[in-house]
């Protein structure tokens, strides 16, 4: 079960829109939503991911010898 949560940045004194935006899109990548959203894009049988973190643990064991 996932939670969905928006991103919310309020607007300081003194603060232009263009600030805000980039305080936006600094949010947005601190709270990984991008990542999350291309994860979730397409299913991936629970056999497929077990195989793909298995294979990349291989090369990680593979590239420190």
């Amino acid at each position: 079960m996932f939670y969905v949560v928006a991103t919310v940045v309020k607007k300081k004194p003194g603060d232009s829109d263009s600030r805000l935006i980039a305080n936006f899109r600094k949010q947005v990548l601190q709270d990984e939503v991008l990542t999350e959203l291309k994860k979730r894009e397409h299913y991936k049988k629970p056999s497929v991911v077990k195989k793909e973190r298995l294979a990349g643990s291989r090369r990680r064991k593979k590239r420190r010898k």
